[in-house]
């Protein structure tokens, strides 16, 4: 089994590092920098404030990661959370109160699911915990083939929720709530709120590969990179005007593999099966309130439509900065993402879609 955080995963987020270090070189005897890195939501996150007050920047980080903290917890799929707490009713066939963040959150991840065909569904916690991806380590083993059918048959999903007020109840007592593709992106977004109203407005924070810029760094728009999920080093940067955010969803993080095959996380509600003809997708969220949450969610539906419905659902999620790596290593990149792309050596061959 490979480990946690793995191939693609650690060279994204050593080049990020790399990016981080140059600005923070750049930076000496100028505007100060505040960078501070932990482990949250299953990943390395980073937080990188420009402030003239030192103090001002480090209380602003540290109530970032604050907040970070507090969304792992309270909505963690497998350790005791409110998120358990109400899947666990939800199985039970009874209706549960919940707080109005809460419910607010299945309102929200109903509404984006429902733009994607429902192929992010965090109604799909059965099927994750069935796959063995609820857990910080994963086996080497596939589960039954019996037991992807008959959640097939029972075909649970986020849909069959019914929100009243902050009342949650269920038609379908199999529905289990896992915000894993969803919670990094509405954590960008509180996180530019808290530095922002911190009197912080240029700034860079990366969850995992999930990016936000806020402002510009001394009046240069931040940098960062993208990799090749199969190679070295990356392969171009693209710059992030304030309040734009990237995500990536690939293969490289969460897998295992049998017989030499990779067996990812991304799955597909459609065959219970993990996606495999792609090996990452890339958006890129224009600047809005919840450009975090989108650079989250909206990755996944288009990284499981694959190569004959992935353009047209990034569309349907009016999504026009897409770039997807498929499985055979061959790269497709809009025009638009094209267009800001800055490559590191020669540029790979690659199809550009309008």
């Amino acid at each position: 089994m490979r480990p946690h955080l793995t191939g693609f995963l650690k060279l994204f987020l050593t080049a990020l590092t790399v990016v981080f270090a140059a600005l923070l070189l750049t930076a000496c005897g100028r505007t100060p920098l505040q960078e501070q890195q932990a482990y949250v939501f299953g990943t390395r996150v980073e937080v990188l404030v420009v402030s003239e007050d030192p103090e001002q920047g480090r209380k602003a980080i540290a109530a970032v990661l604050r907040e970070f903290d507090r969304l792992h917890r309270a909505y963690h799929a497998w350790q005791d959370s409110e998120l358990t707490t109400l899947n666990s009713a939800i199985f039970s066939g009874r209706p549960q109160e919940v707080t109005a963040e809460l419910a607010e959150f299945v309102r929200e991840a109903q509404s984006l699911s429902k733009q994607g065909d429902y192929l992010f569904d965090p109604g799909i916690g059965q099927l994750i915990k069935l796959w063995g991806f609820q857990a910080d380590e994963f086996k080497s083993e596939l589960p039954p083939a019996a037991d992807i059918k008959a959640w097939l048959a029972i075909q649970p999903s986020i849909a069959e929720i019914a929100i009243d007020g902050t009342m949650i109840r269920s038609r379908n007592r199999n529905v289990a709530l896992d915000f894993g593709g969803y919670l990094k992106g509405v954590a960008l977004d509180r996180a530019a709120a808290i530095l922002r109203a911190q009197g912080i407005h240029n700034a860079l924070i990366n969850i995992g590969g999930n990016v936000m810029a806020l402002g510009s760094k001394e009046g240069k728009p931040w940098r960062v990179g993208i990799q090749h999920p199969r190679q070295p080093g990356p392969l171009a940067t693209v710059t992030l005007a304030d309040g734009e955010a990237i995500g990536t969803s690939g293969d490289y993080q969460r897998f295992f593999e049998v017989d030499g095959k990779r067996y990812a996380h991304l799955l597909d509600p459609r065959t219970g099966y993990p996606a495999d003809h792609t090996q990452a997708v890339t958006v890129l969220i224009p600047a809005g309130p919840k450009a975090g949450t989108l650079s989250d969610a909206a990755s996944k539906p288009i990284f499981i439509a694959g190569p004959d419905g992935w353009r047209e659902m990034a569309r349907k999620m009016e999504i026009g900065l897409v770039f997807r790596v498929d499985r055979s290593n061959r790269i497709f990149v809009t025009e638009g993402l094209r267009q800001r792309l800055a490559f590191i050596g020669s540029a790979p061959e690659m199809t550009v879609v309008p």
